[in-house]
């Protein structure tokens, strides 16, 4: 058997080859993008009066809401559910509203993002002419406090006949004032095809702030038209509402 003498260039070369190769793959774990896992989050919360595009939802009382959400890299889908009064005061029946929505966020640039979804709001049992039960699809733009949205629906909405395609726009800003202390400002305004003067203008007002790990948030919410409830308030009036929130 003939031994083959290695000179020390040569074991000097296999080394640094080999501690090169090392660095590299070493190198290569940590640029390398996490992989992608799935997140549920949950979101509880308490209103004193429910109010949605301006206009109470809840006849000016208190409402408890809750949801969950799931995301997966840049795809989400969640669900929510509420108390409402506002079948009921239209002559049907059930008294809750449970929104299912999914969608995907696109970021653009390093400061803007691209929200494109679908939301169906169901109101179970809800018996009226034409159904409560409405989707929408929807695509935003974000971009630091500011956003804008533009939605859409493909059924009726939300029980007014022949209404298929109706609009919503709005505008939203969310800033940090200081830390844990925010603005907030809204305006919408909701176009229903169709039904002649029934579209509207909404706005909010408010700040938000931290606190007890939520959300406490004070808010004047209101629209340009009046709407009444049976009992003969005007639930689209302008009305301070204050709401606590916790996520978990």
């Amino acid at each position: 058997m003939t031994f083959t003498r290695t000179s020390s260039f040569a074991l000097t070369a296999v080394a640094a080859s080999i501690l090169f190769s090392q660095a590299v793959m070493a190198q290569s774990a940590a640029s390398a993008p996490a992989a992608t896992a799935v997140e549920v989050a949950y979101n509880l919360g308490l209103v004193t009066d429910y109010r949605y595009r301006g206009i109470s939802q809840t006849r000016l009382q208190p409402a408890l809401q809750g949801g969950a959400d799931l995301t997966y890299g840049a795809w989400y889908a969640g669900v929510w559910a509420s108390n409402v009064k506002w079948i009921k005061d239209g002559g049907g029946k059930g008294n809750a509203e449970i929104d299912l929505y999914g969608g995907y966020k696109y970021a653009l640039t390093s400061d803007v993002t691209l929200d494109l979804g679908v939301l169906a709001y169901q109101y179970p049992s809800n018996q009226l002419t034409t159904s409560a039960n409405t989707t929408e699809l929807y695509v935003g733009v974000a971009s630091g406090p500011y956003s804008a949205k533009y939605s859409q629906a493909t059924s009726y909405l939300f029980g007014f006949a022949n209404s298929k395609g109706s609009n919503y726009l709005e505008f939203n800003i969310d800033y940090e004032l200081v830390k844990g202390t925010n603005f907030v400002g809204h305006l919408g305004r909701q176009n229903v095809k169709n039904n002649v003067g029934a579209s509207y203008t909404d706005y909010k007002v408010g700040v938000t702030h931290e606190i007890l790990g939520g959300k406490l948030a004070a808010s004047v919410i209101g629209a340009n038209e009046d709407y009444f409830a049976p009992n003969g308030k005007n639930i689209s009036k302008a009305g301070l509402v204050v709401g606590f929130s916790k996520s978990f």
